[in-house]
């Protein structure tokens, strides 16, 4: 679908023009290596790579303009410059207007925070599906583009696949898309240029160091989110969480809280957690969930939230959260021969770890023995992998520490800084198995009929990545091939 420059600037302000505004574009492209002739470059400075030092490589292959923030001393002739302040600001609303605006005729609302992003999309999909709404869904498990889905690589993808999602929604007749929104991507702009509806916090806990190098830097990403909603948005964020609050210090959304401890507008109380589910009081009125633990109490009061500052009927909403499944690997119970309770879960950080390990000790008897499989992945924040072995320890009967997605780092090197934040006596309870496989087998071998194995960290995730390559391997497959075969 061809574009005019003039129409795919219409939201962007140059500093400098070099050349016709007025020439017709084929596709939009930040990355030298996918354009073809007649193309849009954007010269966007990336984490390692800076796409100025592609931009006679984009001209060569038929690129007709080229965004950036520096024009080139040299400039080839009959391509079009524009520079703009921010290329990769500028991208967003670049490819916003590309794909025809699409954010601004469904509603797209949002989702931030260190846990439960994926979990909260996903049941906030399935809520206004049931209540008779077609959506769309962008998350770290998948992609749906009304019925059809499409495979995720990234927690939120570039502006360009977005707003190309975004788009094939709006030509699919939906109504709302649902998106995790993460600290990565409200760092490098992907997200702007979306119109967004709603916003929703979480939490937000020791996660993504090793990017945002300090916990400061974290919580400004986050809250960039908030301080670029316009007006007619809701922000909506957990009081629960001492963070909650400096989120919406400079937003001019509609504020909004919801909690399980504190004031807020929305309130939830536990009456009963169990296993197979648990029975919340949201604002006056009961609710039965399959979901379990006090975290999902979070995920739904959070949607329930959500339909309602969207101006759902009360009623409608609570009978239709009672009959949604969870997110897959997210606290999923794997049925098995064996008579043990085997849980797959995605927690990966040390807050998300403890939530988990706390609602699986709140629902003890005390006569079960727990066994816990946990790793970390290579290549990412070093300083959560002896928090989170303690915390395994501390709530655990055994524990495996072993590879997760160890990437390009050694696995017996991260394997040894989990070790390292243990005492003596958690010591006791540990054992190294570096294969994966094999440590889930060992778990399912010391567990008797009655126990509980908890297998943590990669959750949803079908795949193995070692040195660049990535192997089939899923936790749920292993865990009930490991249990089924128990005599």
């Amino acid at each position: 679908m061809p574009k005019n420059l003039n129409d795919i600037l219409t939201r962007v302000k140059p500093e400098k023009v070099v050349g016709s505004m007025n020439i017709t574009l084929n596709n939009v492209c930040f990355d030298s290596r996918q354009v073809v002739e007649g193309d849009l470059f954007v010269a966007v400075k990336g984490v390692h790579v800076d796409g100025h030092q592609f931009i006679e490589t984009a001209i060569e292959k038929g690129a007709k303009a080229v965004v950036c923030e520096q024009i080139p001393e040299i400039i080839s002739t009959g391509i079009t410059f524009v520079a703009v302040t921010d290329s990769a600001t500028a991208l967003g609303f670049i490819a916003s207007a590309f794909f025809d605006f699409p954010s601004e005729i469904m509603k797209c609302i949002g989702v931030t925070g260190t846990n439960g992003k994926t979990s909260t999309v996903f049941l906030l999909h399935q809520l206004f599906s049931v209540l008779g709404y077609k959506c769309g869904l962008l998350s770290t498990i998948e992609n749906r583009i009304g019925s059809h889905k499409v495979k995720s690589t990234h927690t939120t993808a570039d502006a360009i696949q977005i707003n190309s999602n975004l788009k094939s929604m709006v030509d699919e007749g939906c109504e709302y898309c649902f998106l995790e929104v993460s600290s990565h991507a409200l760092d490098q702009d992907r997200t702007a240029g979306i119109e967004f509806h709603g916003a929703v916090f979480t939490n937000i806990t020791h996660d993504h160091l090793d990017y945002h190098t300090t916990f400061d830097n974290y919580i400004k990403a986050k809250k960039k989110f908030f301080d670029g909603l316009p007006e007619s948005a809701f922000a909506l964020v957990n009081f629960d969480d001492r963070n909650g609050k400096v989120m919406l210090q400079n937003t001019n959304a509609v504020k909004s809280g919801y909690s399980i401890k504190s004031i807020s507008d929305f309130k939830a109380r536990i009456i009963e957690s169990r296993l197979d589910g648990i029975e919340l009081r949201i604002d006056e009125k009961e609710l039965w969930s399959r979901l379990v633990g006090g975290f999902n109490a979070y995920n739904l009061l959070a949607s329930y939230s959500v339909a309602i500052l969207d101006g759902q009927n009360q009623d409608e909403v609570l009978k239709a959260l009672s009959g949604l499944s969870p997110a897959e690997g997210r606290f999923q119970i794997i049925p098995n021969k064996a008579g043990v309770t085997a849980i797959v879960d995605y927690a990966h950080t040390p807050d998300a770890l403890k939530n988990v390990l706390g609602t699986i000790q709140s629902l003890r008897t005390g006569n079960e023995k727990l066994c816990t499989v946990i790793g970390a992945g290579g290549d990412r924040d070093k300083q959560k992998r002896p928090k989170m072995a303690q915390l395994a320890c501390n709530w655990s009967d055994h524990v495996i520490l072993t590879s997760d997605n160890p990437r390009t780092e050694d696995p017996q090197t991260i394997i040894n800084d989990l070790d390292a934040g243990l005492d003596p006596v958690q010591k006791r309870k540990a054992v190294s198995i570096i294969d994966r496989r094999e440590a889930i087998k060992t778990a399912c071998m010391i567990s008797m009929s009655g126990d509980i194995i908890l297998v943590a960290g990669k959750g949803h995730e079908t795949y193995q990545e070692i040195n660049g390559v990535r192997n089939h391997f899923d936790d749920r497959e292993i865990l009930a091939e490991c249990l089924n075969q128990k005599e």
